[in-house]
């Protein structure tokens, strides 16, 4: 039930719809969402960084997908029916986290280390997207576009 009202916004932006859907259509996270733990860090300007708790999982047995403005991180552990546990209190249940991307953040690199899954992230916008002066001549003619900066 969300008691949010976008109204407002919705008249006096353009080109927004996306956000608003997004926001609008955000899942609700349920107490038991919270394995695995994780951490976002914003590493730069335009850099990002997720680094996720996934002790017990080898690389293999973990997967990293974008698909239209999301990123899926799962994990299956593989049995081991040898296995013969007095107490299993380290974590190895499956899991998958799904993250909503901004436009053009691109996943750059992932890696495991001491049990530590790290997925790094930048925003690359397009050249032709970037701002760009628009001079204003007079007169009939229209003056050409320059880039800024």
């Amino acid at each position: 039930m969300r008691m949010l009202d976008f109204a407002p916004y919705v008249r006096s932006t353009i080109g927004f719809d996306r956000m608003f859907d997004l926001l609008e259509n955000l899942p609700s996270r349920e107490p038991d969402d919270s394995y695995p733990p994780y951490n976002i860090e914003k590493t730069g300007q335009d850099t990002y960084r997720i680094v996720m708790a996934v002790a017990g999982f080898a690389p293999e047995e973990l997967s990293a997908v974008t698909r239209e403005g999301q990123l899926l991180v799962s994990g299956k552990r593989g049995e081991k029916p040898d296995s013969q546990y007095l107490h299993h209190g380290i974590g190895a249940r499956p899991f998958q986290r799904q993250f909503s991307l901004a436009d053009y953040v691109q996943v750059t690199g992932a890696h495991v280390d001491n049990g530590l899954l790290t997925i790094e992230l930048k925003r690359e916008v397009p050249e032709a997207l970037k701002p760009r002066t628009i001079p204003i001549g007079s007169g009939a003619r229209p003056t050409p576009l320059q880039k800024v900066g």
